[in-house]
């Protein structure tokens, strides 16, 4: 499990949570497995409680099911959770953007230019962690801009399902389109288009649809059928 710093402004149960959904993620624990909330609190350096607390707000979206007795099985991959999670982000995130168009300042596209810049170095040099952290931090500036980061909270808990299938998109799609997406949708916004921007977002996070076989087809073990 990879440990996470905790942040000065975390609450323990905020930063076991964090730490939990990032290796679930990440794939670090991976699909199928157990958790251990003694092992956990041990290797944080924290109280069982703030671990259970976490768990408990991670089975609300079924990535994790907490079984008495035996511990906390991570969830498999299953398509109809993907495809509600990205429903609700699509939802969202394409009222987001369309305030985004109008809102976004200099300052704002020159942030957003930066993290595409960044995306397509560390894409060219194969870190692809640094690139799923990058496209991140440009979907949440998204909401940033728009002021709606707790519309971002609420995305974010049922994301999870998503974020994993992004995960290994990365290593198993040859033609990845991500980066190529994200600039697009920062030519809409700084021509104030808001339908184009929504356009072309809702094309981005439906790419999934058309790259799940090929997901699957590299990684059978995480999937549920």
């Amino acid at each position: 499990m990879e440990i996470l710093k905790k942040e000065l402004s975390e609450t323990t149960r905020e930063y076991a949570l964090r730490v939990i959904r990032h290796n679930i993620m990440k794939l670090e624990i991976a699909p199928g497995s157990m958790i251990s909330e003694q092992e956990v609190a041990q290797t944080l350096e924290i109280s069982r409680t703030p671990v259970h607390e976490a768990l408990l707000e991670l089975s609300k979206s079924k990535i994790v099911d907490i079984l008495p007795q035996r511990g906390c099985l991570v969830s498999m991959i299953d398509f109809e959770l993907v495809t509600e999670a990205v429903f609700l982000r699509r939802t969202v995130e394409c009222a987001v953007v369309r305030e985004a168009c109008t809102l976004a300042t200099d300052k704002d596209f020159a942030v957003l230019d930066e993290n595409i810049r960044l995306q397509d170095f560390y894409l060219a040099s194969h870190s692809y962690d640094k690139v799923m952290e990058l496209d991140n931090q440009f979907h949440r500036y998204l909401y940033e801009i728009s002021n709606k980061m707790q519309c971002y909270y609420m995305v974010e808990l049922l994301n999870i399902h998503f974020d994993r299938l992004r995960d290994l998109s990365l290593y198993s799609v040859k033609n990845l389109k991500i980066i190529d997406d994200h600039k697009e949708l920062l030519a809409a916004m700084r021509l104030r288009t808001p339908e184009k921007a929504e356009e072309i977002l809702e094309k981005h996070l439906s790419r999934f649809e058309i790259d799940r076989a090929e997901i699957k087809e590299k990684f059978p073990q995480y999937f549920t059928r």
